[in-house]
């Protein structure tokens, strides 16, 4: 058996004569079930689309596909800041590349109770990280989207009753020295939205949401600059990108803004 398996050519391992190195080759889009630690110790179950890819030198003919597979078959424990780095830093040795980029999107579900009714119901964000890999060094990206409601100040001001208002998603990714947690990105952004959003509501609930949406009333260029205020001073930030985008109810078409820092 063994001595079969040696015979076997192994054409990925053999020089390429082209002199042109590959930035990024991998497996794209595999789907894959995983668990996610929360900040409060939790863990959660999740199933995370993965994309990971490593730089190829010139001279080699190909990378090994099926090794990135047996890196996810082995995780053993619940990912957080500080697995996926040694995640990503395990996948660059085991295919002998000195890059390499591991990106992990999934949903990720929160339980919240209504405003007013306490009524309980789980929320649902799609949340990502991607980690970079350069010689010793991983880099990590956490991003999440928040749906959350949006209502015109224009609107508002020029209507004699009444504003239109909208579904919006808030997007932030930030690039990270230290961990920051899913939860406290999508508190942010749901803390600046006109409202943010429930599950599950009854009506004195909705009487809340409605009303809390009229007194708080924010342009997309309002959502992005009110939540980039506050993720640019959370500790471990070192860049990031907030997006928002309004699925306008008077117009077939979205609003959009985004701000970089």
């Amino acid at each position: 058996m063994n001595q079969a398996v040696e015979a076997i050519p192994d054409i990925q391992s053999s020089t390429d004569h082209r002199k042109l190195a590959i930035q990024r080759v991998g497996i794209k889009s595999l789907r894959y079930p995983l668990r996610v630690r929360m900040a409060d110790g939790s863990e959660q179950a999740t199933v995370a689309l993965i994309d990971a890819d490593v730089a190829l030198p010139a001279d080699k003919k190909g990378t090994h596909m099926s090794r990135f597979v047996e890196v996810l078959d082995g995780i053993s424990g619940a990912l957080d800041f500080t697995a996926l780095q040694q995640l990503a830093l395990g996948m660059c040795a085991r295919l002998d590349a000195r890059c390499a980029r591991l990106a992990l999107r999934f949903p990720l579900f929160l339980r919240k109770s209504a405003p007013v009714s306490g009524v309980s119901s789980l929320m649902d964000y799609e949340a990502e990280w991607i980690c970079e890999v350069d010689g010793d060094s991983a880099r990590v990206t956490a991003s999440v989207r928040v749906p959350v409601k949006a209502l015109c100040p224009c609107s508002k001001e020029i209507s004699e009753f009444g504003a239109h208002n909208q579904r919006s998603h808030i997007t932030i990714a930030a690039r990270l020295g230290s961990a920051l947690a899913f939860e406290r990105m999508i508190r942010i952004a749901e803390d600046e939205a006109s409202c943010e959003l429930w599950g599950l509501l009854k009506r004195p609930d909705e009487k809340y949401v409605t009303e809390r949406a009229y007194r708080n009333p924010k342009f997309v260029e309002d959502l992005v600059r009110d939540v980039a205020a506050r993720v640019r001073v959370e500790p471990g930030v070192e860049a990031y990108v907030v997006e928002a985008e309004n699925f306008e109810s008077i117009h077939n078409h979205s609003a959009y803004a985004r701000l970089e820092g």
